[in-house]
């Protein structure tokens, strides 16, 4: 199903011709008859035999209710515009249209009405009409000229609309669900009923979704299109929703029914243009009535400069509105309330992608390209992209098989291939060229590739680490390295680290303390001798226990005699520990310590039996 929109202005019979189309008068209200005007949204079916169907929603054509006309406006897709041919395009015809251009309508037909009273030759009249039209998104659009009171030229009429209804290519089934609630009321032994058009998504019963703003649990009992059940519907349906478990207080026109994918919220980035008479009122800081869906908000518009050809904006709303990245809205002047222009939600790359039919694999991945080396989590994506989360997680799965995005960790999140790709190979080079120019370093540092990269430090580690899963780099306690990278020392460096420590072959288990040999390695003037003394810790080459430094050969002779010990006698005191290793208790302590904590022993109590494995 899609959605037809009468507009026009009032008393040029928008009403009448709904009802002779339908067999349905869209006037809800006695008052609406009494006076023979609309004064809100009216609604009427109508079918074809072949399966075509369409909800038409019929609008107040007077200016004073023009709120009213925007509030059923952000769903119609197929434009039914009705022109009196005596009266001629009126000027609410034209503001009609106006906002109308800002919106969803795909395709325009006009209406020549009350021909049956023509005073003068048809073509002349409709040719005044099209004149009139000249400049508007209904320029161009086919005239019929109709007659409710005879009947003339209705079949051309309904034919037509059948063809442009066939025509209209299907919503995503896969963006989330939104309702913009436009009639709210209750029904004795039901509860709360909420009516709207369905813009996007597909609702099933005893599916629960979510009122907006507030995020209510909202479960759906039952399900009415024009009083007929149904199971389950998609985008572009008349829907009415039994949502019982709400009260009828807490819901107005304005709020929407939502997936869990969007929520309402206060502040837009948007793509806003202006009317060009309009454009000399958008200031720095303009005060507007913004209307998106069915709601109509107050705000201000912040722009950076000039609008005349679009730009981007901030939509600043005191109260919070449902929005996400492609959707329309128009906004007007707070008094005197005349149209200022309108656009659409920005970040919206991939929900154009969507809705132009391309897959959801390119709504994703123009999300992804979009943010570049940021990587993105599945919520934040689905919203971007405006999917449901089910959709993304389906189309993640594709882009990863075919490598077209990477999934980074902690927490998962994904990034386009080309991007992360640039990033490392970008890192390579500098960590290649480090290795170069200092080959006693084990790599680099995050910190250092950041600051050579001009990367935030926390992205670039959450990328890097991606690819030193795949094989592709290694990670060696925090430094970053080539695959094929083993450090390498110069013959100075290396008589230095052999004089750091002396071995006394009495005592040949004695550490040195740590604080001379990392003064003396600070004292040294040898090149690359800081760097070369982390690569002999990092690499086990040197040990620091405690206060005190080891050779890791002299470790390596402690777990020996342990492990040995430990195999024969199953366990083993701190006292006999001193004994073996023929030292002091002021170095047996932090070397108990250190076995403990290298899962070399465990500790029992007093004694120390060998982990097992």
């Amino acid at each position: 199903m899609h959605i037809i929109g009468t507009a026009g202005h009032v008393d040029h019979g928008k009403s009448a011709l709904i009802e002779a189309l339908c067999g349905t008068h869209p006037d809800r209200w006695a008052e609406e008859r009494a006076r023979g005007m609309t004064l809100d949204l009216g609604f009427a079916h109508l079918r074809f035999d072949d399966g075509v169907e369409g909800g038409v929603v019929d609008v107040p054509g007077h200016e004073k209710f023009l709120h009213n006309m925007l509030a059923g406006a952000a769903g119609m897709e197929l434009l039914l515009l009705v022109v009196d041919a005596n009266e001629g395009v009126m000027p609410q015809t034209r503001e009609h249209l106006a906002i109308l251009q800002f919106l969803n309508v795909r395709s325009v037909l006009v209406v020549a009405s009350k021909i049956d009273i023509l005073d003068r030759p048809r073509a002349d009249a409709c040719r005044a009409v099209a004149e009139g039209l000249r400049g508007t998104i209904a320029a161009g659009a086919p005239i019929f000229p109709v007659s409710v009171v005879t009947g003339e030229n209705l079949d051309a009429l309904k034919t037509a609309l059948h063809d442009e209804l066939a025509a209209i290519p299907p919503r995503n089934p896969n963006a989330p669900v939104y309702l913009p609630v436009d009639r709210v009321f209750a029904l004795p032994g039901l509860g709360t009923v909420v009516t709207g058009t369905l813009m996007q998504g597909r609702i099933a019963t005893g599916e629960t979704l979510a009122l907006e703003p507030g995020g209510k649990p909202a479960h759906v009992r039952s399900i009415g299109v024009f009083g007929a059940t149904r199971d389950k519907v998609e985008a572009g349906t008349r829907v009415a929703l039994n949502l019982p478990a709400i009260d009828r207080s807490e819901i107005a026109r304005g709020h929407a029914i939502v997936g869990r994918e969007l929520s309402a919220r206060r502040n837009l980035t948007v793509h806003f243009t202006p009317l060009a008479e309009a454009a000399p009122l958008v200031r720095r800081r303009t005060p507007v009535r913004a209307y998106l869906g069915s709601a109509e908000v107050l705000g201000t518009l912040v722009s950076q400069g000039t609008a005349e050809n679009g730009a981007t904006m901030q939509l600043l709303l005191r109260e919070p509105v449902v929005a996400f990245p492609g959707l329309h809205f128009v906004v007007r002047r707070p008094s005197p309330m005349t149209l200022l222009g309108g656009g659409f939600v920005e970040a919206a790359s991939a929900g154009e992608l969507v809705e132009s039919g391309h897959s959801d694999d390119d709504a994703v991945l123009a999300v992804l390209r979009d943010r570049g080396l940021d990587a993105v989590e599945v919520a934040e994506i689905a919203f971007e992209a405006n999917l449901r989360e089910n959709a993304v997680a389906a189309a993640l799965a594709r882009l990863l098989e075919s490598a077209e995005v990477v999934a980074v960790t902690k927490p998962l999140a994904y990034v386009e291939a080309g991007a992360a790709g640039s990033a490392f190979d970008r890192a390579l080079g500098q960590i290649e060229a480090a290795h170069r120019e200092e080959p006693w370093a084990m790599g680099v540092t995050s910190l250092a590739l950041a600051r050579k990269l001009e990367l935030p430090e926390p992205l670039l580690v959450r990328v890097l680490e991606r690819f030193v899963t795949d094989g592709r780099l290694r990670n060696r306690d925090g430094y970053y390295a080539a695959i094929e990278h083993h450090p390498s020392f110069t013959p100075e460096q290396l008589a230095f680290f052999e004089h750091l420590i002396p071995v006394d072959e009495t005592r040949p288990l004695l550490p040195v303390p740590f604080a001379s040999a990392a003064s003396a390695v600070k004292l040294s003037q040898l090149v690359g001798i800081s760097k070369a003394f982390d690569t002999m810790l990092a690499r086990g080459a040197l040990v620091k226990v405690g206060a005190d430094l080891y050779r890791g050969s002299q470790i390596a002779d402690i777990r020996a005699c342990v492990e040995k010990h430990l195999r024969e006698r199953r366990q083993m005191t701190a006292a006999e520990f001193r004994d073996i290793l023929g030292t002091s208790r002021k170095y047996a302590v932090p070397l108990l310590e250190w076995l403990d904590s290298h899962a070399v022993t465990v500790r029992n109590g007093d004694y120390r039996t060998l982990r097992k494995g």
